[in-house]
Formats: C-alpha cells, sequence, structure tokens
C-alpha cells in the first residue's frame, strides 16, 4: 500500500525532524511503499497573514537533510512551473494542488521531470474529468493511451479529495474511487476529505472523521493513502484541524490493513 504522509507544511527544522522520526516505523512496514509528505511554500492560503513555508531554496534544503538522515522518498507540492525542475531534482513525487489539476503548463513541466506524478483531483470536477489531466501527463512522456496500466507504468497518480457541495462543505463520493482508476492509480486523501473550507480567515476541519472516511475508502479499494500529520495537530502552522495525530495515524493505518486482509477472504 502507498502511504504519502508528513505535516502539511514545513514548520522550523526541528519539528520537521520529530515528525519525521516519529514516522520511521511505517516507513520501515514492509507493507507499506512510504513517501514522506510536505510543502516547501502553501501558495492557497485562505488569508495574506498566514504561514506559508520556508520557500523552494530552504524547503529543497530541509528535504536533503530528511533524506539524508532517514532514507526517505519525498512528494511535495508545486504550484507554478519554474517548481518543477529543481524540486525534481531532490524529491520524489511532484503533487499538482487539486486547485490547479487543468493547469497545463504546470502539468507538462512536472512531466519533464523524472518524478512521479500526483495530480489531486479539483473540488469541482466530475471524476471523468480527470483523463484529460493524465493524458497531458503521459503525452508530455511519450504514452498516447490513457489506462490504468499506462499510468502506473508512467508514474502517473490521480488523488481524490472530495467535492464542494454548497458552502464550506466538502464530500466524497466513493464511487469516484472506483471511476478514477479506469485512468490511473488512485490515492485517497483522507485528511484534506475532512476539511470545511475557508471558515472566517482560515480553513477548518474535523479529523475525527479522517478514520471513517479512510476505511470507506480501504473498503471501496485504492491504490493508497494520502494522510497529513503531525506531532500536536493544534500548533501545527497549516490545516491542524483535519491533521492526524501520529498515534492515531498508526492505528487508523491498521484498520485499513484490516479491512484489506478481510477482503482477500
Amino acid at each position: 500500500m502507498i502511504i504519502l504522509t508528513g505535516p502539511c507544511v514545513l514548520e522550523d527544522r526541528d519539528t520537521v525532524l520529530k515528525i519525521a522520526q516519529k514516522l520511521q516505523p511505517l516507513s520501515e512496514d514492509k507493507r507499506v511503499e512510504f513517501y514522506f509528505k510536505a510543502s516547501f511554500d502553501k501558495a492557497n492560503r485562505t488569508s495574506l497573514s498566514s504561514y506559508r513555508g520556508p520557500g523552494l531554496e530552504e524547503g529543497l534544503k530541509l528535504f536533503e537533510e530528511v533524506k539524508k538522515e532517514f532514507g526517505y522518498k519525498i512528494v511535495t507540492d508545486i504550484h507554478e512551473s519554474y517548481q518543477a525542475k529543481p524540486a525534481g531534482e531532490v524529491v520524489d513525487i511532484l503533487q499538482i494542488p487539486a486547485f490547479l489539476c487543468r493547469q497545463t503548463d504546470l502539468l507538462v513541466a512536472a512531466a519533464q521531470t523524472n518524478c512521479k506524478v500526483n495530480i489531486k483531483k479539483g473540488q469541482f470536477l466530475a471524476a471523468d474529468s480527470m483523463k484529460h489531466p493524465v493524458e497531458k501527463v503521459l503525452k508530455t512522456r511519450g504514452v498516447d493511451e490513457v489506462s490504468f496500466e499506462a499510468s502506473k507504468q508512467n508514474g502517473v497518480w490521480l488523488c481524490e479529495r472530495g467535492n464542494v457541495f454548497g458552502y464550506g462543505s466538502l464530500v466524497v463520493d466513493m464511487k469516484n474511487l472506483i471511476a478514477m482508476r479506469e485512468y490511473a492509480p488512485v490515492i485517497f486523501d483522507a485528511t484534506h476529505s475532512a476539511q470545511v473550507p475557508s471558515t472566517g480567515g482560515t480553513t477548518g476541519g474535523n479529523s475525527a472523521i479522517v478514520p471513517s472516511l479512510a476505511k470507506a475508502a480501504a473498503a471501496v479499494g485504492v491504490d493508497g493513502f494520502f494522510f497529513e500529520t503531525h506531532t500536536d495537530p493544534s500548533v501545527a502552522k497549516s490545516d491542524g484541524p483535519n491533521m492526524l495525530q501520529v498515534d492515531d495515524l498508526y492505528k487508523t493505518v491498521e484498520d485499513i490493513f484490516a479491512i484489506q486482509e478481510a477482503l482477500k477472504r
């Protein structure tokens, strides 16, 4: 099972390394294909005054330190085309944010690196619309066929994180998990699916529902999971309300494995 997990944004060095150390047992689990996730710049924060991260240059240095100390593969998101090349020289997966999943130049720039590309489904899109972002990446890599196998072989994933219905509400349609696997391996983003977007000057959330959403996705069948986690979500500098505390992450992962084992019987 693929697991992408870590803090929403790179905070101070000590906090990042502490979280990375706490995730070491998960990284060593033979059942898991592990990636450490964090953002060097959160360019889509609700408020101008919200913490965005250390930026590209300092962020990549911190990623290099995490890789050197723990041996982790890294995933980070990019918001501008120029970020793809330098980030792609350090990290292993470039993630395309949901709001930017139709941005052709960004997708092409990511496809031109040697990284896997994880494309988050826009909160405003139907599942079948995600064929087109996948096609942009695959064609840039010289592949004309859009299929699960073609995407798997060429390092293209899709990521579900819910759809917007009404004002400030995200709803996960589990049918999307099935539909998108026609085009690519599917990662379920359990923590962002629990968001309550733009509640005043910040984004809120309800982390209590994260384990239930993850278990539902496991029952449907996905290729991996995305969890934002922190040693203390109450003081996280971004997305704290929908993050899992690290110990709760481990319990949720074990529940997922139990569901997968039950389905094999």
